[in-house]
Order: structure tokens, then sequence, then C-alpha cells
């Protein structure tokens, strides 16, 4: 485990090109492909329930997961589920079918980030670890507050490597170098079997596992971070001429963004990053730079927090004395 820490701490991160993407495990990650940065700051650790509780606290903000919902936009959902609350992760008994979430997710009314575990759960013992059950416009508002802004995809996943180009990992290309447990992760048969090789259960306090090159903590794992960028396939089908090289979508937008899986549901979605504690391989390597997840804007979940980035030092922390 790594030495704790301080969470305020922002890492200024030169810009440049790096090899975004992977052409060698998920499809949305494809292609491969050169993307230049500008240079930015972003926070060495997400952000705390510490830090979410004095943004509160300064400003009064109601999360989206404490707010009443709208039936209207949940076609179809039970009167029981649109009621606040959010979704928490329950771990089967058993093997189970791994293409119905359903298994191990639960929507759990009276859940929000201070009851992260369900009305009943406290964050009293966990001031230290990631505030989860944060939707979108929650991240959003509270970097505003700091003076930040969210990361895009690009720069998040430029950070991640640590400038490590082209690594399958935050630390290089082996799982578990020398038999080292890396970051918190699922280890064993998700979602049932969870050997503990990290040692925890859910999340983890930030800054328990190694940086990464440019001094980043839980770039892997822990939880899901929110990005700025519309989530869509890069690939752009049918318009790939074999002599010009890939088709890749660099400008997603909010029509694209839309699950077509759900046409009756109209709720855009956006990139987030870095896996969590509930990533396996048996079902979800996505505890790796190049990997990305579509996630919609009103939702929030229990292995789902952010981290802020700045564009010059003089916008760190300029309002609400925020971070850094």
């Amino acid at each position: 485990m790594a030495a704790k820490t301080t969470t305020g701490e922002i890492v200024e991160i030169k810009g440049g090109e790096f090899l975004m993407g992977s052409n060698d495990f998920y499809p949305e990650e494809r292609p491969a492909r050169p993307v230049r940065v500008e240079s930015f700051a972003i926070d060495c650790c997400p952000v705390t329930n510490a830090e979410f509780a004095r943004f509160v606290e300064a400003t009064g903000y109601v999360t989206v997961a404490e707010r009443p919902i709208d039936p209207a936009q949940y076609p179809g959902a039970s009167p029981e589920l649109c009621v606040p609350g959010s979704a928490v992760f329950r771990r089967a008994r058993g093997p189970v079918n791994l293409a119905d979430w359903s298994q191990w997710w639960a929507w759990t009314p009276g859940t929000f980030w201070r009851r992260p575990l369900g009305p009943h759960s406290s964050i009293t013992a966990l001031m230290d670890h990631p505030v989860v059950h944060v939707a979108y416009e929650d991240a959003e508002a509270y970097a505003r507050w700091a003076g930040k802004r969210l990361p895009t995809e690009a720069e998040w996943e430029y950070a991640a490597r640590g400038g490590l180009d082209g690594a399958i990992f935050t630390w290089g290309d082996e799982m578990f170098p020398c038999g080292q447990v890396m970051a918190n992760t699922w280890q064993g048969e998700f979602p049932w079997q969870n050997l503990l090789l990290d040692g925890y259960e859910r999340t983890s306090p930030v800054g328990s596992f190694p940086p990464n090159g440019y001094g980043l903590y839980d770039m892997a794992g822990n939880v899901w971070e929110w990005t700025s960028d519309w989530y869509s396939d890069h690939r752009l089908a049918g318009k790939t001429k074999p002599c010009c090289g890939d088709s890749l979508r660099r400008d997603a937008t909010i029509e694209d963004s839309f699950d077509p899986t759900q046409p009756q549901i109209r709720i855009p979605r956006k990139v987030i990053k870095g896996g969590s504690h509930l990533c396996a391989p048996n079902y979800c390597l996505r505890f790796r730079p190049a990997a990305r997840s579509p996630q919609m804007l009103d939702t929030s979940m229990s292995h789902l927090g952010f981290r802020c980035v700045a564009d010059r030092p003089e916008e760190r922390g300029s309002s609400g004395g925020g971070r850094g």
C-alpha cells in the first residue's frame, strides 16, 4: 500500500501527444489513435466525502439522488422506484447470468452520498473515501464551486497513463507486478466471489495504492470517474474508406450519446473512465486507461465519483476555497 497523500493536491500535466484507446480489448476503445492535449492541472485524487461535505455545507447543494423523480422521464418504471434514491451494489450469493445486471444492482430508496449503502448507513468512517452517488450535474456543480471543471476524456486518459504510452495499465503491462496488488479492483469471480486480495470489499481511502508516473492516485479502480465528453461509438459504421485510415468520431454530440438500445429513454450519456472496485477480468476489465463506459447524466451509483481539472495554475481553487 502507498503512503497516504494530501487529497487537496493538484498536479500539473504538461501537454503532448499520446496513443489514446486500444485495439486489444473492448470494441468501444477502438481504434487506438494519436491524440494531442494541451497542458492542464488535475486533482491527484478523486474528490472525497470530506471535500464534498465542505461544498454542501458552503452552498446548501442538494444532489440528484436526493431530489423527487419525475415518472414521465422513465416510461414503464414501477412507481416504487420513482422515489429519491440511488443504485447500490449487492453481492450475489453465487454465479449468475452476467448479462443481467439486476442480479447485483439494487435501486435503494433513501440512498445518497451521505448514506452510501442505504438510508441507515453513514460516511462517518469514510471521510477519506471517494464521494459516490454523484450524478453528472452534482460533479459539475462541485467543480464550478472549486474554480475548476471536469476533465475531457482525452485529458483523463493522458493523465492516467502517467507517461506510459500504450501500456495496458496505469503502472505497466502486468496486472500484479511482482505479485503486488496495484489498485482496488475485484479479485475473484464477479459478482459473487471477492477474494479481497486488495483488502477492500468496497471503496478504499484515496491514496491507498501506488501512484502512477505523474503522481496521481486511484486512476485505476476504486471508483469510476465522470468526464465532460458525450459518449458515442468512435467508429462511424459504413463510412470507413480502407485507404484513409480509421473513421474516428472526434466530435460526439448530445444526440450521439442517446442509448440506441433504449429509444424510449431520451437521457444523454457521458463517458466515465477508470473502472472501479467492482471491475473483474471475468466481467469488466476496465480498470485500464483506454477503457471507457457510458453513463446517463441523471444516474448515480455506489461506485461512481469524480475528480477535477484546471486549465491554468491561477484557476485552481479560485472560488469557494474548495481544493488546492
